[in-house]
């Protein structure tokens, strides 16, 4: 192998650099000056650099990686003693282009045990990148992620849901994101180009709240010292989000019920008739139509906003959306927090499939950005995770004494419950073929509930 006249001759006996050479994964070795002595066939192939221009220089200049002047792994290595293990980096080709890596690190010692450099490999993972960028666009529309059959039937008709002027109603339980796909129903609809208003009225007293929606006029209470533009006004040619629709008092449903049917308005203090031209979506975590039942929230007005009925499954009923929103939150915080957080290890992500998750979307993304910060590299375990996601996975069996069928079968009943007996759910849960869940289901003498249809079980 060609060498600069200035170069450190290699440590590596020649039948390990015959191996070396042989694998897939680059792989090169530097000194205790941090210059190149070894440098494979396969580095050669992801850098775009000859092994004779690598070896004898500063491995900074040869990989230009976007690690290498604050967090160089190998200097951390040698540094620390300790290696580091698939660490995400991007590194700039000797053609300009930037290719993503991601690099393990380990110590070079002789035979005396004596520090002599030390060795990285690094894995190309451009394929990785495209492959997972494909994932992202098929299961993402607009700001919402699910590969969940009902989330999809739902993304299907959501661009004709938008393209109308219709009243929508989102129902959904607190944290599966309704506020998401309101703004994804705005940005589908003609009214793009126009503001997008969220206000939660459970968040405000009625007083408070009727002048948020409809403004007021200086003089019209206490403390009111000028005129102050109401969300209506601020939502003119565009959409208004009113969440937590179910909240509201008797009272204001009634002016609200008035400014759907008439659009117009009148802020509070004034006799002025004001006309909106404002698109509205409401959203409850509320079953709304039981509420009209009870008489707490007027029948007129639950007809009014719900012309078109999204429904939101939580995420209990969605759970292998689980992996990918998981991913895709490890991604987003590895930038914000320019860590790099490589995923859940197996361990985590059965705890996760296992969790009920009473908090939904919102619940995951903060058990998440928990992690994170026990959480240092690598892989998410058990012990980042918040306490209380560990002490209900322990408490779901107790395996003293089960044998492995015993185990699977409980394992399976699990996974049947959760998904109402459901087979296609249930296979897709456990990730197997629904023909081997049937097999495995009558080897282990699992009879579906008699109260379950046929058709609910396929």
């Amino acid at each position: 192998m060609a060498k600069d006249s200035d170069a450190r001759e290699s440590t590596l006996s020649p039948q390990t650099e015959i191996i070396l050479n042989s694998i897939a994964d680059g792989v090169f070795t530097v000194d205790p000056e941090w210059r190149i002595t070894f440098f494979n066939r396969a580095a050669e192939k992801i850098t775009g650099v000859s092994a004779s221009e690598a070896i004898g220089r500063p491995c900074c200049e040869v990989f230009r990686a976007s690690i290498c002047q604050s967090t160089c792994a190998l200097k951390s290595t040698l540094k620390t003693k300790k290696p580091v293990v698939n660490k995400p980096v991007v590194i700039l080709r000797a053609d300009g282009k930037e290719t993503p890596i991601s690099v393990s690190t380990a110590l070079l010692q002789d035979e005396s045990g004596r520090i002599i450099g030390g060795v990285e490999t690094f894995r190309d993972l451009s394929l990785v990148e495209t492959l997972r960028k494909e994932i992202d666009r098929q299961y993402r529309f607009q700001d919402i992620i699910s590969k969940s059959p009902a989330m999809r039937e739902l993304f299907s008709i959501l661009p004709e849901v938008a393209q109308s002027e219709s009243t929508v109603l989102i129902e959904g339980e607190s944290g599966t994101g309704k506020e998401l796909l309101s703004r994804a129903v705005h940005s589908l609809s003609p009214r793009v180009k126009g503001p997008f208003v969220a206000l939660n009225c459970g968040a405000l007293p009625d007083t408070l709240l009727e002048s948020e929606l409809f403004g007021h006029v200086a003089g019209a209470f206490t403390d009111a010292k000028r005129d102050r533009l109401g969300r209506f006004a601020v939502a003119e040619k565009g959409t208004l989000f009113l969440d937590e629709i179910g909240d509201i008092s008797p009272a204001l449903q009634v002016r609200l019920l008035r400014v759907l049917e008439e659009r117009t308005y009148e802020p509070l203090g004034s006799s002025k008739t004001i006309k909106t031209n404002v698109r509205i979506v409401t959203a409850s975590n509320k079953d709304l139509f039981r509420l009209v039942e009870e008489g707490s929230f007027r029948k007129d007005l639950y007809y009014r906003i719900n012309v078109v009925k999204l429904k939101l499954p939580p995420l209990v009923q969605r759970k292998e959306d689980i992996p990918i929103l998981a991913e895709h939150f490890i991604e987003r915080l590895n930038k914000l927090r320019n860590k790099s957080v490589t995923g859940l290890s197996h361990e985590a992500l059965a705890i996760f499939m296992r969790h009920d998750w009473p908090g939904n979307i919102r619940e995951l993304e903060n058990v998440i950005e928990y992690a994170f910060i026990l959480c240092r590299d690598g892989l998410i375990q058990p012990k980042c995770l918040p306490e209380n996601l560990n002490t209900n996975a322990c408490r779901l069996i107790d395996f003293a004494g089960f044998t492995l069928l015993d185990a699977e079968r409980h394992a399976i009943m699990e996974a049947l419950g959760r998904n109402h007996w459901r087979r296609m759910a249930t296979a897709r849960e456990l990730r197997i073929d629904k023909n081997t869940l049937r097999r495995k289901m009558n080897r282990l003498n699992i009879v579906p509930e008699k109260t379950v249809s046929e058709k609910d079980r396929n």
